[in-house]
């Protein structure tokens, strides 16, 4: 990695395995409410729920790694991190919608 650079693969894991917890808490709660959009907000958390996870592995083993992979496995998981924010992003608003009818 470059010196001059700053390691974000700590921030990564930290984030997506927090937002990694969130994603569960709106599984079940979906689960539990029994909405009527549910199947959509089921899979949208459920791949948000792996996209997170692959994020936190990559960052974890970006960390962990001294080789030249370590900066792919950074820019993956950052990757990752941004599409799972899309993918929850819009979930949330599934849910909104649904909560507003």
């Amino acid at each position: 990695m470059h010196k001059d650079r700053e390691n974000r693969s700590p921030h990564i894991l930290n984030t997506s395995a927090n937002l990694l917890g969130f994603c569960f808490i709106v599984l079940t709660s979906v689960k539990i409410s029994k909405l009527e959009e549910s199947s959509f907000i089921d899979e949208g958390a459920a791949l948000a729920i792996i996209i997170f996870m692959s994020s936190c592995l990559l960052s974890f083993l970006a960390m962990r790694s001294q080789a030249k992979n370590a900066l792919k496995m950074e820019r993956s998981a950052d990757i990752l991190f941004l599409c799972g924010l899309i993918i929850l992003f819009i979930t949330t608003v599934l849910i909104g919608f649904n909560l507003i009818h």
